[in-house]
This record gives C-alpha cells, sequence and structure tokens, in this order.
C-alpha cells in the first residue's frame, strides 16, 4: 500500500508542476518568442569556419547590450 501511496503523490505533484509550468509558458509567450528571435544567428560549416571581424565586432556589441540588460533587471 506505501508504494501504491508514493507513485499516487509523485504523479499528482508531477502534473502539479508540469500543469503550473504550462501555464507560466503560456503567459510568457510573448516574451520568450522575441528572445528567441534576437537571438545571433550564427552557423559554422565545415568550409567557413571564420568569421569577419565585423561579425564578430557586432555580435559582441550584441552581448554586451544583453549582458547590460540583465544586469539592470537584477539590480531592480
Amino acid at each position: 500500500m506505501n508504494f501504491n501511496r508514493d507513485f499516487l503523490m509523485g504523479f499528482t505533484s508531477g502534473t502539479v508542476v508540469g500543469a503550473v509550468g504550462y501555464r507560466v509558458y503560456e503567459q510568457n509567450n510573448g516574451q520568450l518568442r522575441s528572445l528567441v528571435q534576437q537571438a545571433p544567428q550564427v552557423s559554422f560549416s565545415p568550409g567557413k569556419a571564420e568569421l569577419s571581424i565585423e561579425d564578430l565586432v557586432s555580435q559582441k556589441e550584441r552581448l554586451e547590450d544583453l549582458i547590460a540588460e540583465r544586469q539592470a533587471v537584477g539590480a531592480r
């Protein structure tokens, strides 16, 4: 009987956590999509393993902006 109660408690708590996680995901769907779309799109192919200096500088600036935004949010 103990196994069944433990299983049911685990199943119930897993279901509740999954439902809450899904709800939070749905509420923040727009923010998540914008973060994914703003992510730098870099693809490395075996024939072209080097990026130009301009590409690297623009990625560096974008990363610095993201770091500054996260630090500003964390300071609140």
